[in-house]
């Protein structure tokens, strides 16, 4: 089984620093790690020198940054005639990465959310008017802004027009070039807990840790997560997150789904134990 990872920017024949203990962890347990060049996938070198260092055939999971799921797809394409199959398909991440992909199976442990095909305000509108009034948060299909959230996120009421406008306005200026599919409304569900990242690989809940943005807080023990998530099952992913928060009345929500292999591994959740889980889950 090989492991993909991003090779360092300023020193390419070494391991990005930031998935330098995962690496370490892959090759202690056995593990082939070969080497990226995600800014050559991302940008004017292309698939194909991203993957020159890619040396040994098998199967992979890829532990890297974000990628788009048209670079995903160049990627697995690159790395076909090198005898290299992703565990994880370009349709697959695609499914996993993009919201539009994930919702309806999880349409029941998530806030009610509708999407726009683009980013025009005659298209935020008739999402605005679809999801109805009260308040909601922005995203597009495979980000926020969270870092912006009164100006970029958070709208307080469907209804008022120009000030869901300007939110819309600011979120899109903000994206850039980087804005993916269209527009993402979701009703505002209040939460009373920090996130818990939950790990699936093949359907079955693999791993249980706090949330990036808070390693620290360690979920709630007596909250059975595999349970809950019971409807990520019937996405048939091979390697998903799940995030979970508690709402005000006591429920459980999913807040994010997105593919495993670009999902933060908070510092407190240590690199073997991702690797352990990656590695039982590499022959399905």
């Amino acid at each position: 089984m090989i492991l993909l990872v991003p090779a360092d920017v300023l020193r390419p024949r070494r391991v990005d620093e930031h998935f330098a203990a995962e690496a370490e962890a892959a090759r202690s347990a056995g593990m082939v790690v070969a080497l990226i060049d995600h800014d050559a996938l991302t940008g004017s070198g292309g698939a194909e020198q991203a993957v020159r260092a890619v040396r040994t055939a098998g199967q992979a999971w890829y532990r890297g940054w974000m990628l788009r799921s048209a670079d995903y797809a160049a990627l697995a394409q690159a790395l076909r005639p090198r005898g290299v199959t992703l565990r994880t398909a370009p349709e697959q991440y695609r499914r996993a990465h993009e919201l539009p992909g994930w919702y309806a199976a999880l349409s029941g442990l998530t806030p009610r959310t509708v999407w726009t095909a683009g980013d025009g305000d005659a298209q935020f509108d008739r999402a605005r008017d679809e999801l109805g009034s009260g308040p909601a948060v922005l995203r597009d299909y495979t980000k926020s802004m969270k870092h912006y959230w009164r100006e970029a996120v958070y709208i307080p009421e469907l209804a008022d027009a120009p000030a869901a406008r300007q939110v819309a306005h600011r979120f899109r200026e903000l994206r850039g070039e980087d804005m993916t599919g269209g527009f993402v409304l979701r009703q505002f569900e209040h939460f009373t807990t920090a996130e818990v990242r939950t790990w699936w690989i093949d359907g079955h809940c693999a791993l249980i840790g706090p949330h990036p943005d808070t390693p620290d807080v360690l979920p709630a023990p007596e909250v059975d997560f595999a349970a809950l998530g019971g409807p990520i099952a019937t996405l048939s992913l091979p390697f998903v997150t799940a995030d979970f928060a508690r709402r005000s009345d006591g429920a459980w929500r999913v807040i994010e789904l997105g593919d495993g292999q670009v999902s933060d591994r908070p510092r407190t959740v240590p690199p073997e134990a991702l690797i352990t889980a990656l590695r039982k889950g590499s022959h399905g």
